[in-house]
């Protein structure tokens, strides 16, 4: 069977049966791309993420986890989306999979996929849904893309996120785009120094992994400083590893006080 990006209707219409796709998923659950494309996902196809997912996620396979992700496809037709809910069920099957969406997508509900309409800039709104969730271990953003939104999200819903957790942000080439694009507008940037795109202040993260050599006076840590073990940028991707960042300083010096 071949799962390129051509996988002709008779083979199509045989893995959307319940039953096959049960079993063809079985058979692939350690395949995140297979799974990807089995499913429909644009993970694999339009973008290459599946690869990066794998990689990290790999160790994280047979965990029980709590997985939330922003952004469930579809737009208002409350039965289409849901693709990479199915995927992220198959190949984590021991963990529970949530979704959120501006538009109801309760058609998708099912054992282990759990979804809730909300904005994912109404902190009042992922307050609530993490508090009915318990724990969030993975924290993907897949929503709006909008730079503002990404960046609000990012900077309330971290904090929230299990002490070992990771937060993914994926589509990050709104960053560039400063006009509407596919009839939509991302509040990007052709400037590479924008402040206000996301791929901005994610980079101005970076430093913070290294604050405890900073010689500057007076400095005082931020939440992100003390909680970002890790960094990972892919095309359009990226990858935040949580943790306590108190590993020291490599020099004697302790900065000025």
């Amino acid at each position: 069977m071949s799962f390129s990006l051509a996988i002709e209707a008779p083979v199509r219409r045989i893995i959307n049966k319940p039953q096959s796709r049960s079993v063809i998923s079985f058979l692939l659950r350690r395949n995140l791309s297979k799974l990807a494309l089995m499913y429909g996902t644009d993970k694999q196809g339009r973008h290459q993420y599946a690869q990066h997912y794998q990689h990290h996620f790999e160790p994280l396979r047979r965990k029980e986890l709590n997985i939330l992700e922003i952004g469930i496809g579809g737009y208002k037709n409350p039965k289409s989306g849901g693709r990479s809910l199915r995927m992220w069920k198959a190949y984590f099957p021991k963990s529970r999979i949530f979704g959120i969406d501006i538009y109801d997508k309760t058609p998708h509900d099912e054992n282990r996929i759990k979804t809730f309409q909300g904005s994912q800039t109404d902190t009042s709104f992922l307050k609530r849904i993490v508090e009915e969730i318990g724990r969030v271990d993975i924290i993907i953003d897949d929503g709006s893309h909008h730079n503002d939104h990404v960046i609000t999200t990012f900077k309330f819903l971290f904090p929230l996120l299990d002490d070992k957790g990771i937060y993914v942000v994926e589509d990050t080439q709104t960053s560039y785009w400063p006009n509407v694009v596919e009839d939509m507008e991302y509040g990007g940037s052709s400037d590479l120094t924008a402040p206000h795109t996301s791929m901005n202040y994610f980079k101005s993260l970076i430093d913070g992994l290294n604050y405890e050599e900073f010689t500057l006076d007076n400095y005082v840590a931020t939440y992100f400083d003390k909680h970002i073990t890790a960094m990972h940028f892919y095309h359009n991707l990226i990858f935040i590893n949580k943790g306590l960042n108190d590993e020291g300083s490599n020099i004697v010096a302790k900065r000025p006080s």
